[in-house]
């Protein structure tokens, strides 16, 4: 049973998603993480947030991954494949990949071929005793596995086109066509099969050695799943779809300060309806997976349980939208009623309403205060600012979606820097500044991300939301984890009663 969020003592976080660990082509979960886990805990940091861990396409967003369940393969460390003797030490290349930026494309082919490697030499007896352990990884995972494995090879197959284009026999999973095209790509099964047992194999060993460091990984779900993923195709009943598989409604958000026209993320549309006759059974499977991999979870767009911004698919815009009632608290129930108290963090930034507010604290859930969003107007109300904050949440500098605070910093208007400096030292640097006031919050739990502490300006920055350029590959190198952040960093974990 995961540990609930009450037995957790006031401390204090990294944001910091994998991929942008050092090493060759890509972060991996190797000995640079673990060297990550040591550096978070000499600088007294309890928790380690990440983005979904989720397996992603050419344009390496973890919120549109493959697969809600199944790990990340681009994540596997050659260093450990090596060590269990799936590789022969050396040659195991990535080293023409830059060291900055993560190349999605490049990496993924690079990573598929070594992944390949591995997995011919384990078919053909190698570390034969890690066989046990395969198949026993393979019983326990069955539920999601064999879906998604069989996914992955028809994609594969099919050169990566979306499932909808499939010829209508595997599109609408006719069980005699699913029966011949899972013994025609039966070898292809069965290397994604493999793969995802090195990533749990990986994922696990690396959460085990930070929890005896005494670091908690802050792990995330997003609300939404991408349509073009083993979910879907595999439980289509289950969202808002056509006859063809195509979309009927899909998600976003209307129309606002930011956007004349809204977001229209595309995503498909839950049916609450059919959902709720099981019991949320997709829904408790979905957080009993992210718990095996995370000790706490933080909800994407938490509010869409409260209520969702339904448009039809037809619409180019989310201009032409309507709210539609959520689960509520009805799905965490029925989830808490198999898994236990649930260990949840609730995204609940945006245009938030009473209704999104009384749901967080009926389920008892921590929210989110960035400080990045305190400054903007003069609203003595504004639940950003750091006298606002309440103990049942979480302090941020910013998040992924946010630039980094030094970048932030340097585009902000007059005003802003004005309101800042009030709570600033003289002299001090708005970077650190913000950093403190993150610690200082009442909130029992502060997150920074990692390149606050680095003092990186928007070059550091991880997504521009709206955008599909260049997000999700900023990496920092080894040597950037020097003592002196991590001195300062514990020095005010300490001073705030964040660490002891």
């Amino acid at each position: 049973m995961p540990e609930p969020l009450s037995a957790y003592p006031r401390s204090s976080g990294i944001l910091l998603h994998p991929t942008s660990l050092p090493g060759p082509g890509v972060g991996g979960l190797g000995a640079e993480a673990r060297r990550f886990v040591d550096w978070l805990a000499s600088a007294g940091q309890r928790l380690w947030q990440i983005l979904p861990l989720v397996p992603v396409d050419g344009g390496g967003s973890p919120y549109n991954g493959l697969s809600a369940m199944a790990g990340n393969p681009l994540l596997v460390s050659p260093g450990e494949l090596v060590r269990d003797g799936l590789l022969e030490p050396g040659g195991t290349g990535g080293e023409d990949l830059p060291a900055d930026r993560v190349d999605y494309p490049r990496a993924l082919a690079w990573k598929d071929a070594l992944l390949k490697r591995a997995w011919n030499a384990f078919r053909a007896g190698a570390a034969p005793g890690l066989r046990g352990e395969f198949d026993a990884f393979r019983v326990r995972s069955a539920a999601w596995l064999d879906d998604y494995a069989l996914f992955r090879a028809l994609r594969d197959e099919h050169g990566g086109a979306p499932w909808a284009e499939w010829e209508e026999g595997v599109r609408d999973r006719d069980p005699g066509a699913l029966a011949r095209a899972a013994h025609r790509l039966g070898g292809a099964v069965e290397f994604h099969v493999f793969a995802q047992w090195v990533f749990d194999r990986q994922w696990r060993a690396l959460h085990g050695y930070a929890r005896e460091r005494g670091v908690r990984v802050l792990g995330d779900v997003p609300i939404f799943v991408a349509y073009d993923s083993a979910d879907v195709w595999a439980n289509p009943e289950l969202f808002e779809l056509d006859a063809r598989g195509r979309p009927t409604m899909v998600a976003g958000v209307p129309p606002d300060y930011f956007s004349a026209t809204g977001q229209r993320w595309g995503n498909p549309l839950y049916r609450w309806d059919r959902m709720r006759a099981d019991g949320f059974r997709w829904w408790t499977e979905r957080f009993r997976r992210t718990l095996e991999t995370a000790d706490v979870v933080r909800v994407d767009h938490f509010r869409g349980f409260e209520s969702y911004w339904e448009i039809p698919a037809d619409e180019p815009t989310a201009v032409h939208g309507a709210w539609r009632p959520g689960p509520g608290a009805e799905l965490f129930d029925a989830v808490r009623h198999e898994l236990g108290e649930l260990p949840l963090v609730a995204e609940d930034l945006g245009i938030i309403t009473p209704g999104v507010e009384a749901l967080r604290d009926s389920l008892g859930l921590p929210g989110m205060r960035v400080l990045q969003f305190a400054f903007g107007d003069d609203d003595a109300r504004n639940p950003h600012l750091p006298r606002n904050h309440t103990e049942n949440s979480v302090a941020y500098t910013g998040t992924h979606d946010n630039d980094t605070t030094l970048g932030w910093y340097r585009g902000a208007g007059e005003e802003e820097r004005r309101r800042l400096s009030r709570l600033l030292a003289p002299g001090e640097d708005p970077g650190w500044g913000m950093i403190r006031l993150a610690m200082e919050s009442r909130a029992k739990f502060a997150v920074v991300p990692l390149q606050d502490v680095l003092g990186l300006g928007s070059e550091g920055r991880m997504n521009t939301p709206g955008t599909t350029e260049g997000n999700w590959a900023w990496r920092f190198r080894e040597d950037d984890l020097i003592d002196e952040p991590a001195r300062r960093l514990h020095e005010l974990a300490r001073a705030t009663a964040r660490a002891s």
